[in-house]
Order: C-alpha cells, then sequence, then structure tokens
C-alpha cells in the first residue's frame, strides 16, 4: 500500500492552526491534503477530482478569511474536503477508524460552526449566502459572506437567481467561482463559453456575465498556486459591495490519472493509488445495461431520437466516446433539470422521440415543470429515473426515496415499476413508442432478477394489475424491484401453510381497483411492499381503495426519515423489509384478526 506522511496536517485542528503557517508550509499542506484525499477515496470510494482541484483555494480562503466569523457557503460541497480537514476534521482522512465519522458533503451536525448548510445539490449558495447577507445588514454586524460555487453548478437556475440578487444587496458579497471547465462531464452551453473567453484573456474579456450583473470582477489564472489565491483572497476581503472572484484551476490537481480523465475521476470507486485501476470489478449483470444498450439503439438507429442529459451521463453509462457518437441526437442541458423537463416536453411537442434518463433525487427539483410543462400538454416523451430506493445513493442529501409521492401526486403521468430485466426491456420499448402518454420507468435497484412469469408488451390499458401467484387469505402486492421480496416473503408464509397470493402492479401511478375489488371475497388482508417512502407512497394509495372493501391492509416501505451514510442491507433489517420480518408481521397481523374475530363471536352468542 502507499505509504503517506501526514506530520502536518494530523495537528490542524482549527483554521488558526493554518494561519501560523508560512506559505511555504501551507503548500506542504496542500501535498498532504492531496495524499489523504487519495488515501480515504482510494479506500472507500469518494469524490476526488473536485477536492484535488480546488485544495490551495480552499487552504486560502481559511487563511486569509475567518471562519466562523466569517460565512464560508460551499455549493454542492463534494469539493468540502480540504475544508473539512482545516476545521477540525482530518483524522476522517487519515485514520480508516474515522473515516464514517465524515460524510462526503458539508453537514450542520458534523460542525455547526463551519458546516452552515447541507448540501449536496446543485447551485444554493450564492441565494443561501443572500439570505445571510441582507440579516447581517440589518442587524449591523460585521463579517464577511461568501460563497463557493463550482463544477459546472453556475447552470443550474438558481445560481444565476441568486446571482441577480446579490449584485443588487450593494454591500460585502463574495462570490467565489471555480472554474475546472468541467461540471462532472465537461461543461456546454453558452454561460460556459464565456467562462471561457475570460480564461483565454485572463479576465479582460468584455463579454463578463459576473460584471453584466454588477458584480465586481477579480480573475485568478493560476488557481492552483497559493499565493496567487492568497493574494486575491487578501484584496476582496471586508469588501464594501458584490464582488466575484474567478479562479482558474485544474480538476484532479497532481493525480496523473485524475488529470487525464477527469470526467471518470470525478467520483471514484476503491482504487489502486499508484495505477489507478479500480479495486474491484464486477461482472455481474446490471440494470443499467439494458437502459444504455437502449438509449443507444434508439439514439443511432431512431432518426427522430433525442436523449437529454442534465450533468449526469456517466450515471447512465453515457460517456464521451458514446454521446459522440448519438451527435446531435443527444442534448445536454448541463446541472438543470428544470430546463431537461422542459425540453423534454419541447421536443416531445415538436415531434422528437424522446428520452430523459435523470436521478431521482435531482428530478425533485423540477416538480414544477412536470407538471406545468409536460403533464398538462400533450408531450409524449419517456423519463427513465434512476437513483431510486433504499440501494441507491445513501446520503441524505441523495435518498431516491421520494420519487413515487412527488411523481405519482401528479395527473397523467404514468409512472412503470419493472420487476426484472425482461419487463425493463419491455417497459422502455413501450414508453418510448407509444403516443399516447407521458411515460416514466423506474429503474430497478435491489437485485438483478429476470421474469418467471410472461411478460407483457403493451402498458396501454392503464393501472391493471398482473397476479403471479393465486391463493388466499392474503395478497401481496411487490411494487418495482420489492416483488422479489413478496416472492420471498410468499415462501415465507407457505412454511405456515399459507398459500398467498402475488401481485405484481406494474403501474404505481395508479390502482386496479377491480381487482382490489375482486381479491375480498377469498382474502383477509392486502400487503403492499414498495422501495420507497410510504407515507405518501404506492402503498397508501392501494389502502384507500382496500378500505371500503371490509379487507385488512398492510403498507410496508420507508418510513419518512432522512437517512444518510446507511447501509442498505442493514436498514432494511433495521426497517423491518427482510422477508423474514414481513411475514413475522403479517402473520401477527393474522392472528390478531383471528383473536378478534373470536372475541367477536363470543360476545354475539
Amino acid at each position: 500500500m502507499t505509504q503517506f506522511n501526514f506530520d502536518l496536517i494530523k495537528n490542524i485542528k482549527s483554521p488558526a492552526d493554518i494561519k501560523k503557517m508560512t506559505v511555504g508550509e501551507l503548500c506542504r499542506v496542500a501535498k498532504e491534503m492531496r495524499d489523504a484525499i487519495l488515501y480515504r477515496t482510494s479506500l472507500i470510494s469518494g469524490h476526488v477530482g473536485s477536492n484535488l482541484g480546488d485544495t490551495e483555494t480552499v487552504i486560502a480562503l481559511h487563511y486569509v478569511f475567518d471562519a466562523p466569523t466569517d460565512k464560508l457557503v460551499f455549493d454542492v460541497s463534494h469539493q468540502a474536503f480540504v475544508h473539512k480537514m482545516i476545521t477540525g476534521r482530518v483524522d476522517g482522512f487519515i485514520n480508516p477508524d474515522s473515516f464514517a465519522n465524515v460524510g462526503e458533503y458539508t453537514i450542520p451536525t458534523e460542525s455547526p460552526e463551519y458546516d452552515l448548510f447541507y448540501a449536496g445539490h446543485t447551485s444554493p449558495s450564492i441565494s443561501l449566502c443572500s439570505g445571510i447577507a441582507r440579516a447581517r445588514d440589518i442587524m449591523r454586524e460585521k463579517y464577511n459572506v461568501v460563497a463557493i460555487i463550482g463544477d459546472g453548478s453556475l447552470s443550474g437556475g438558481e445560481a444565476l437567481e441568486g446571482l441577480n440578487v446579490a449584485a443588487s444587496l450593494k454591500s460585502n458579497f463574495i462570490v467565489v467561482v471555480i472554474d475546472n471547465d468541467m461540471a462532472i462531464a465537461p461543461n456546454t452551453g453558452g454561460l460556459y463559453e464565456g467562462l471561457k473567453e475570460l480564461r483565454d484573456t485572463n479576465g479582460t474579456a468584455t463579454d463578463n456575465i459576473f460584471k453584466a450583473f454588477g458584480f465586481d470582477y477579480l480573475y485568478v489564472a493560476e488557481g492552483n498556486n497559493l499565493n496567487a489565491v492568497i493574494e486575491a483572497f487578501r484584496q476582496v476581503k471586508d469588501t464594501d459591495h458584490p464582488v466575484v472572484v474567478h479562479v482558474n484551476t485544474q480538476k484532479g490537481e497532481g493525480y496523473a490519472p485524475a488529470e487525464r480523465d477527469r470526467e471518470y475521476w470525478h467520483y471514484s470507486a476503491p482504487f489502486d493509488i499508484p495505477t489507478g485501476n479500480p479495486v474491484h470489478i464486477s461482472e455481474a449483470p446490471d440494470y443499467s445495461d439494458i437502459l444504455l444498450d437502449f438509449i443507444m439503439d434508439k439514439g443511432t438507429n431512431d432518426p427522430r431520437s433525442l436523449i437529454i442529459s442534465s450533468a449526469t451521463p456517466g450515471a447512465f453509462g453515457l460517456d464521451a466516446e458514446k454521446r459522440s457518437r448519438l451527435g446531435k441526437h443527444y442534448l445536454s442541458v448541463d446541472i438543470a433539470e428544470q430546463t431537461g423537463v422542459a425540453a423534454m416536453a419541447g421536443a416531445a411537442r415538436a415531434g422528437a422521440k424522446v428520452i430523459y434518463p435523470v436521478m431521482a433525487t435531482f428530478l425533485q427539483r423540477a416538480y414544477d415543470q412536470l407538471m406545468e410543462d409536460w403533464a398538462m400538454d400533450p408531450s409524449p416523451a419517456l423519463m427513465v429515473t434512476g437513483g431510486t430506493g433504499i440501494c441507491g445513493i445513501p446520503d441524505q442529501t441523495h435518498l431516491g426515496f421520494w420519487d413515487i409521492p412527488y411523481i405519482t401526486s401528479i395527473p397523467d403521468i404514468v409512472y412503470l415499476a419493472p420487476a426484472n430485466a425482461e419487463e425493463l426491456k419491455a417497459m422502455l420499448e413501450w414508453g418510448y413508442e407509444q403516443r399516447e402518454h407521458k411515460v416514466a420507468v423506474r429503474m430497478p435497484e435491489l437485485s438483478y432478477e429476470h421474469a418467471d412469469y410472461a411478460v407483457d408488451t403493451d402498458y396501454s390499458d392503464l393501472n391493471r394489475f398482473k397476479i403471479t401467484r393465486k391463493g388466499s387469505r392474503v395478497a401481496l402486492i411487490g411494487a418495482g424491484d420489492f416483488y422479489i421480496q413478496a416472492v420471498k416473503v410468499a415462501g415465507k408464509l407457505a412454511q405456515s401453510g399459507i398459500d398467498t397470493t402475488v401481485i405484481n402492479p406494474r403501474f404505481v401511478s395508479g390502482v386496479d381497483k377491480a381487482m382490489i375489488e375482486s381479491l375480498k371475497a377469498e382474502h383477509e388482508l392486502v400487503v403492499t411492499l414498495e422501495d420507497g417512502s410510504v407515507e405518501g407512497g404506492f402503498g397508501q394509495r392501494v389502502a384507500a381503495a382496500v378500505g371500503p372493501t371490509g379487507m385488512k391492509s398492510l403498507s410496508l416501505g420507508i418510513p419518512k426519515h432522512f437517512y444518510d451514510r446507511y447501509d442498505a442491507k442493514e436498514l432494511m433489517t433495521q426497517l423491518g423489509l427482510d422477508p423474514e420480518q414481513i411475514a413475522s408481521v403479517i402473520l401477527t397481523t393474522l392472528n390478531a384478526e383471528s383473536t378478534d374475530a373470536g372475541l367477536r363471536n363470543m360476545h354475539t352468542r
């Protein structure tokens, strides 16, 4: 294993410790912190490139400014590792036993003084700081307010809204733009052409979006030169008006593999530091392979196809080579899901056959566009949501638990939840080819399964559930990737002599009321299982339909809570979602019902 020297940084407990150092010592600190970033991420995964790229910028921020009196707010905050090391959490980067104590993003419960906000989504920093700055001014306090934004976050609408407000405040307000010419993938669009012109002209181009908003402007050409960044921050500290400091950095600075392939190294699973090679290579089949094959087939063979991405192409396998093959059939809207949904609706309205793969946690930012721009208009298109459920991203800022409540609360969107590989293929094909509905498909995440029943290819008869096993007393409705949980629970109940009905609903945006009504002749209990929020979810909608039938219902899924940095298997057990636990709850419910019925019979004799 690569050996690192952490002699300087292991003694850093607060920003006061680096303020005592010479610039030469700070350069050694930067080297040790980069090594610490590689050490941690090589063992447990994490954001590599952005943290390596902004090391000098963040050291300079804490060297010049006086946090926590001065307020530093990181956008997205997957570039805040150095900030965490400076503010007393270095052990979480150099001691494996402490890795779990330090998260990927700024977390107020982790450091209330220095991490002002949870930040895992892009573009809020300037708007948050607008509120801080106005509160400071009305309370006649004196401190610097600094928004640190980079990795493509300027393309998010809230960032531009924030710039508009911040420029009007006419008081101390500093925006640090860390410009490495990247988001997760390379940036696109007119805004970034303007930033490139500023870089190419050493900040002198007349096309300056920040000046257009009303900011003073300072350019730092060598953003990985500690002296240069320190000098720039000294110039703007205690300013009495809004100013942008535009810092040109290199994503992945100091680590050759990350410098060569900045997109790949935005985030990495565990890797071998000398070579950059991944430690674990899985050859297991993956649902994302099915989606990628589908996208590439349609995008290269159908002249009407259009694939839209909002800055996470890598999450769906769309690397640079594949995006190049798609050519004009691929449209990146950068980090802007609102525009992604609106562009999907607009292209569909104009006759294109659109596929929009999007992470569920980021799609929630576009709720209004889902309703107003897509659902209300005759724009048939196919949206595919990834990162859903308990096996999605286990960080509270990225949870994919709420896609079913927020998508299915909107009329006229058909939300399909495939249970296996064959059903995913069929639903993608139907959703793409049909021209009547707005269709969303929820990617399964729990386990890779194959169908043991005949899979339908036409879903135009909406909200029709499918009985895959016929029994009595108990009906188990397992939505999407929790269908396999229903099958396993049925096996457990069979050991207790209960022959259970198993149902694959396929649709999570509606309820098959006719089927629910038909169950009451032979069933006492209807149980729904879903890999998502119970509150406002699929199961509660089914329970509302079960109520008038006289049957009992149980809705099982994920309780409404912000879970953070969990192990999926452990959380399922904690929530009682293992098949054995579910079967036990069902047996207890049946026994209680039988006891109640017996007591009622005794009282009526």
